[in-house]
């Protein structure tokens, strides 16, 4: 690898890793859209679909740094096109199971097998995509320049996060297994665009020998910034997404359709102040990840502590429309730092170990939202805001530098 790192606007394959992140998002969103009347059609209890979501999220971190390493190993490109490959024909099964169970319902344990089943390997493959395609901008960014170039990749997130959910509950008004088949598609297009447009790679060699370190794991000093905001956010976000359903009919006295449609517009909120604030990330390539981090989990614990406080469907939009707007300043951010405060041929590792923490935020967010729910509906986002108040601190008290 060369001494010196090209200019962010060089990096080979970026257009392919932006498609990617935007096509992978709204695929794993289009299933939260349809997971509902899926599971109302076949007969199953709600507590299964929140199973399948967690079984994904377990295998997502019991493999992100998995994927991370064997990426050093084996070269970027070909990490993609593996779990792309096996991530289009796991969704598609899933898709192909659903089409006949809601024709011909089978009994109720064979259908929440092959939903968990499907969508815990759903998990296991498409956990290899971010960290991957973080450690590829890593390779290719100049440290200090980074959150810029990740910020297009978490953009693409956001876009896609907005979209999916939208564009699945569309297609699935007029045919819900359609709507499933059109989702499995878009991981075989990302996999025809990375094979097409991502240049060939090899395994990572250094220039010169370096001494032996031991494996990176969520323990390392340098990555402990990074590990907590990732774990911070993820907690919130996954505690906001699995609440405000909830919230809206509980705190506002709406209807169970009503509260579905405004937690509908509540998370399209989401997915705009996302990529406004990363547009901003784009734009400010100066600002330090951690200035970045300490900024966004100052403006997002405000929003969502403000929660706590709403009575009316308008302040419960513009509090996620905050929240989002300081949490787009904190997702390229961790993956920033966590390239930066490591050495070249520990990138693919540093996104894994960050990436395996995001799915155990995935995993205990919801659990975590649930219990405080039957507290107050207002606990899971104060809990939340003092969270991400804690995380600001730490980043603006932290002090770059590698171990």
């Amino acid at each position: 690898m060369s001494a010196v790192s090209p200019p962010t606007h060089t990096i080979p394959g970026l257009p392919a890793l932006v498609f990617t992140a935007l096509a992978g998002t709204m695929a794993m969103m289009a299933f939260v859209a349809v997971v509902g009347p899926v599971v109302r059609l076949l007969g199953l209890a709600e507590w299964h679909a929140g199973l399948a979501v967690t079984a994904a999220g377990l295998l997502w971190m019991l493999a992100a740094r998995r994927w991370g390493l064997l990426s050093d190993r084996i070269g970027r490109r070909r990490v993609l096109l593996i779990a792309l490959a096996a991530y289009a024909a796991v969704y598609l099964a899933m898709a192909v199971f659903v089409d006949v169970a809601l024709r011909n319902p089978p009994v109720v344990l064979v259908s929440v097998l092959a939903l968990v089943g499907t969508r815990a390997l759903v998990g296991l493959f498409y956990a290899a995509v971010p960290p991957t395609a973080a450690a590829l901008v890593a390779d290719g960014a100049r440290p200090g320049h980074r959150a810029a170039v990740m910020a297009r990749l978490g953009a693409a997130n956001a876009l896609g996060m907005a979209v999916g959910p939208a564009a699945a509950g569309w297609i699935a008004f007029h045919d819900l297994s359609l709507a499933l088949y059109v989702a499995a598609a878009l991981p075989l297009l990302s996999l025809l665009v990375v094979w097409w447009r991502l240049p060939l790679d090899g395994p990572l060699v250094g220039d010169a020998p370096r001494p032996p370190r031991q494996a990176l794991t969520w323990r390392d000093p340098r990555l402990r910034l990074p590990v907590g905001a990732v774990f911070a956010a993820m907690v919130s976000v996954t505690i906001a997404q699995v609440m405000v359903g909830f919230f809206a009919i509980d705190r506002l006295g709406l209807s169970p359709a009503d509260g579905a449609r405004v937690a509908g517009l509540s998370l399209t909120a989401v997915g705009v102040g996302l990529m406004v604030s990363q547009m901003l990330v784009m734009r400010l390539k100066s600002v330090p990840p951690s200035r970045w981090i300490a900024l966004g989990a100052a403006i997002s614990a405000i929003g969502f502590a403000s929660l706590a406080l709403i009575d009316v469907q308008w302040q419960l939009l513009l509090a996620y429309a905050v929240s989002s707007f300081g949490m787009g300043f904190v997702f390229p951010s961790f993956q920033a730092l966590a390239a930066d405060s490591v050495e070249a041929h520990e990138q693919g590792a540093a996104q894994g170990t960050v990436a395996s923490v995001q799915g155990f935020g995935m995993v205990i967010g919801p659990l975590l939202g649930t219990l405080l729910y039957r507290v107050s509906p207002g606990a899971p986002y104060l809990m939340v805001g003092a969270v991400l108040a804690v995380l600001a601190l730490a980043a603006v008290r932290h002090r770059p530098g590698l171990a």
